[in-house]
């Protein structure tokens, strides 16, 4: 397990759309040394969330910082909303140096495949929710900056 390195923007890489993976492509070895290398890269780069096109992967790949440690979830579909909104101070791997404010669903529900290839359904509320919606956002090449209401240099939180 290695370090991967993180694209930062304008990078071209970061807008393209991933690709969702089939159940055998999962399994693959090489598709698990990539969860592996994320986490790594995730917890050396001191993040709570990171998508595979944030590590040049256009792939439909996000690892979490959840109550049970590090996790990925592959082809995640956020399948409900909160009606209320918050505002959540975000910032990101890929834009560093800044935070920006985004309103954001305060929960969510999530349907993803884990790194065995078994169907997940989570129910995440709070920095979890949050991280759900900003990591599979990066799936769709898009950025905290695109949805902030306001940027700020010199983040100090970093998704």
């Amino acid at each position: 397990m290695s370090a991967l390195t993180v694209l930062c923007n304008p990078n071209p890489e970061l807008r393209v759309l991933s690709e969702a993976l089939s159940d055998e492509d999962i399994l693959l070895p090489h598709t698990q040394k990539l969860i592996d290398d994320m986490i790594v890269t995730m917890q050396v780069e001191d993040g709570v969330g990171l998508a595979a096109p944030q590590v040049g992967a256009h792939l439909r790949i996000i690892i979490a910082e959840t109550p049970h440690g590090n996790e990925a979830f592959i082809n995640p579909v956020i399948t409900s909303r909160s009606v209320r909104l918050v505002p959540s101070t975000e910032g990101c791997l890929s834009v560093p140096g800044m935070s920006g404010t985004v309103k954001r669903n305060s929960s969510v529900k999530v349907t993803a495949k884990n790194r065995l290839g078994e169907t997940v359904d989570i129910k995440a509320n709070g920095l979890l929710a949050i991280i759900f919606q900003h990591e599979i956002d990066h799936l769709d090449g898009i950025l905290f900056i695109d949805r902030a209401d306001k940027v700020y240099t010199d983040a100090k939180s970093r998704l």
